[in-house]
């Protein structure tokens, strides 16, 4: 079992930044965060593999920064240039391994692939 405590949202105006953390009891190969905003389904935003490969939204590339501490067991998520439309509950999330202990090629579309999850954490962009 995994616990995920995720840290770091607040309410920021457009064009404002955030950082998001998420520190896991132990170690996971495949971790990635999600979104959620009212009346929407929950989105992948970004995910990093076991070897530091990562892959973004279309939404969110060039702004978003997902990166990992392995020493520490931390996941951040460094956002920039907020928009509106990125307010949302942002999920950490870990466990989604394909054979051979990667994360599965779909998993930032896959958010049922993955084992563990955080309580979330809430950002908030105003104009």
């Amino acid at each position: 079992q995994v616990q995920l405590v995720e840290s770091g949202g607040g309410s920021v105006q457009a064009g404002g930044s955030l950082r998001l953390s998420c520190v896991a009891s132990r170690y996971v190969a495949c971790m990635g965060w999600f979104r959620q905003a009212p009346g929407k389904e929950r989105e992948g935003v970004a995910v990093i593999d076991r070897d530091a490969s990562t892959k973004y939204a279309d939404s969110v590339k060039g702004r978003f920064t997902i990166s990992k501490d392995n020493a520490e067991n931390t996941l951040y998520l460094q956002m920039n240039n907020l928009k509106p439309e990125d307010a949302a509950m942002y999920y950490c999330a870990a466990g989604s391994l394909a054979a051979g202990g990667y994360c599965y090629s779909d998993a930032i579309s896959r958010p049922g692939s993955f084992r563990y999850w955080g309580q979330g954490t809430q950002a908030t962009v105003s104009l």
